[in-house]
């Protein structure tokens, strides 16, 4: 029986209602208006508040709090405190307080830091992000925090998050502001991000060290049938699926998680989630949220969710869509085309900042979803290019070509258009089909970004974003408010903005060779791999950036370059001695066993009649023998790279010897395997097979 949504919704949460509910009136109206003015919370607030929290999660099962953060690891974190204090009669009461709720100290050296942070200064503090709300899962309060270190560094993926909320909303004021916007108070963030996901079998993926160790397969053959078809997108949903995608929104409604739509994504045992949009630190948590809820789910179906971005050679991979706008507190949406000269002119400049912070920041777009696991997905013909461009559709783009070429929109022809002033005609919402090659597609009121991974954290993304569109917004203040006349000053803006930075925008096919050439002719940036990205970030123009609107230091910038390229290698590393031990003690040996069978064959027949001398057993036994002695010396060469991996001591030149030298060992290796495996008998195979792990739900 389905759950009564309206009852169950946001049950677990300590949102607004229930704190309408639950605190003193003058408490709640003074917590709003901190929450709202971004000061620093009271102490006899926050005990109040710290007080009916504690005894609304007790209500909900609680018997532990944490500070729920996002370290540098890009999952979640969480220390757990008993809310028991001891009494002097060996009793107990359930106590906390203001201070517990405000700050937390857990242990930070274990963390990555890149830097930041030594081994034996172990010290990082936790601090209350009340704009989001804490809520009560498996029996623990989870209060939203971000984590610095006691230097003040941000070890996290939340700070520098709500720095660049917060200047993104400064400088998009002082737009509103010109325009005699007066009324607007705070400019948002939005973010609503589609979430895809693949769901196998348990038994089967319990059978896989690569699952198990790296979430993706290292080997595998294709199965007979893939997603060719196109009969899994949109399909039916299966039943045991039907069934965990019923349980995963009862578990994702009760923490006010808006899941929104469920589908059958590309490929076989593919699936996505997409929830309603929300503020952008909101969002990126309840998605933080999703991906755990997901996994534990799963698990009480007797499946796996995988969520790396390319679990299966041959078939699409996963991402994660992060649909970005910005929003006014009075409900308006800066990225929807306006009714009036004034609202498109509005639209216009907020459209040209994104047009140029996207052409001038391009680098930093790539880096912010860099990865080892997206690099196998982007640009493989199911995800978009490594290449940054924006997706317009052909009516703003030929809006936008008229403005750079004082030319009238009305094919008729009515004399140029002057924005602001004569009456334009109205902007076409997202009246072209959306282009799915496309990295950056504006879809009517909101720019979608689909080169997310599916397992990443779009902190760092929507981060980027921000401060790319704050300083964008920050020259085009500047030059206007000191404009002796607004409106030509302004026309003049857009124009010139528009002809200096049109080459990022493409409505084409992402996929396509010619893409590269003119991407190429256009100096667009085309930086394949994580290793390519990564050096960007250490640019003076992006430490500058960074450190003008306080995101990062340049400190902090180091350190996730550090990280980055760390992680980068370690999951190669990972990955390269999985494929290793696969090879040596399953693979090879199996072969071997059925080589040998094959020969007991071969022999058994030649002792009755010489005609099968020449059969189907000798004929798999030089070809498997050949493709064993190769896959063993490729696998004895891939070891003996690893080994040179330690005398590495620079993250950046690690990376590149992993990108160059151990990526195509790797290659190598699994092409013998996987040609080993389409000419091996099934029940001598040591593993699941693609068609096991891709049709077993």
């Amino acid at each position: 029986m389905r759950s009564n949504v309206p009852e169950i919704f946001g049950s677990m949460v300590f949102n607004d209602a229930i704190m309408r509910d639950k605190l003193p009136k003058d408490i709640y109206k003074s917590l709003k208006k901190t929450i709202e003015d971004g000061r620093d919370l009271d102490i006899s607030i926050a005990n109040a508040v710290a007080i009916a929290m504690k005894d609304w999660a007790i209500e909900k099962g609680a018997t532990h709090y944490t500070h729920w953060f996002q370290p540098l690891t890009g999952i979640t974190a969480e220390k757990h405190d008993s809310f028991i204090s001891p009494q002097n009669d060996g009793r107990v009461i359930m106590e906390f307080s203001g201070k517990e709720l405000i700050k937390g100290e857990p242990d930070a050296s274990s963390f990555p830091s890149g830097g930041l942070r030594a081994t034996f200064e172990a010290r990082g503090y936790t601090a209350w992000d009340p704009t989001s709300y804490a809520f009560v899962k498996d029996g623990v309060l989870c209060i939203p925090t971000a984590f610095c270190s006691y230097g003040g560094e941000a070890l996290d993926k939340k700070t520098p998050l709500l720095r660049s909320m917060e200047t993104l909303n400064e400088q998009a004021l002082r737009i509103l502001r010109l325009f005699g916007n007066s009324s607007v108070k705070r400019v948002t963030t939005t973010v609503g991000p589609e979430q895809e996901y693949f769901l196998v079998d348990k038994d089967v993926y319990n059978k896989r060290k690569d699952l198990m160790y790296c979430g993706r397969t290292l080997y595998g053959a294709m199965a007979p049938k893939g997603q060719e078809m196109d009969d899994h997108y949109f399909g039916a949903i299966l039943p045991r699926v039907q069934s965990y995608m019923e349980e995963l929104n009862d578990e994702l409604w009760k923490l006010g998680i808006m899941s929104k739509t469920e589908h059958n994504e590309v490929a076989p045992a593919q699936h996505e989630m997409a929830p309603i949009f929300d503020t952008a630190n909101i969002s990126i948590d309840h998605n933080q949220i999703t991906m755990e809820i997901m996994k534990n789910v799963a698990k009480r179906h007797n499946m796996i969710c995988l969520l790396h971005e390319k679990p299966f050679a041959g078939v699409n991979g996963s991402g994660k869509h992060n649909n970005w706008s910005m929003v006014t507190d009075e409900g308006v949406n800066l990225l929807e085309p306006g009714k009036s000269p004034h609202e498109n002119a509005q639209f216009l400049l907020f459209l040209t900042a994104i047009i140029k912070g996207i052409d001038e920041y391009q680098d930093l777009m790539r880096v912010s979803i860099a990865s080892a696991g997206n690099d196998h997905r982007l640009g493989a013909s199911e995800a978009p290019p490594a290449i940054m461009s924006i997706f317009l559709g052909d009516d703003l783009e030929a809006i936008l070509d008229c403005i750079e070429n004082d030319t009238s929109y009305n094919k008729q022809g009515a004399g140029k258009m002057e924005i602001g002033v004569h009456v334009l005609p109205s902007f076409p919402k997202d009246t072209t089909d959306r282009n799915r090659t496309s990295p950056f597609a504006f879809t009517g009121n909101k720019f979608e970004f689909r080169s997310c991974g599916s397992s990443m954290s779009v902190s760092g993304p929507n981060t980027i974003l921000n401060t790319i569109v704050a300083e964008e917004l920050s020259k085009f203040a500047d030059e206007l408010e000191k404009a002796d006349d607004f409106t030509d000053t302004l026309n003049e803006l857009i124009k010139t903005t528009i002809k200096k930075h049109k080459r990022i925008i493409f409505n084409g096919d992402g996929y396509s060779k010619e893409w590269k050439e003119e991407a190429k002719k256009r100096g667009l940036l085309n930086l394949e791999t994580t290793v390519d990205a990564m050096p960007a970030m250490l640019e003076k123009k992006n430490i500058d950036l960074f450190e003008k609107h306080n995101i990062y230091t340049a400190l902090e910038i180091k350190s996730r370059y550090e990280i980055n390229l760390d992680v980068y290698s370690k999951t190669l590393n990972i990955e390269a001695m999985t494929m290793s031990e696969m090879a040596k003690r399953q693979i090879l040996p199996a072969v071997n066993e059925y080589i040998r069978e094959l020969a007991k064959t071969l022999s058994l027949k030649m002792g009755t009649d010489t005609l099968f001398k020449n059969g189907m057993e000798k004929d798999l036994i030089k070809k498997l023998s050949v493709l064993e002695d190769k896959a063993y010396v490729q696998v004895n060469e891939l070891d003996k790279l690893l080994l040179k991996v330690s005398a590495i001591e620079d993250n950046l030149e690690c990376a590149k010897y992993y990108k160059d030298r151990i990526i195509p060992a790797m290659d190598k290796l699994r092409a013998y395997c996987d040609e080993m495996e389409i000419n091996t008998a099934d029940k001598y195979w040591p593993f699941p097979t693609y068609g096991d792990l891709l049709f077993s739900v």
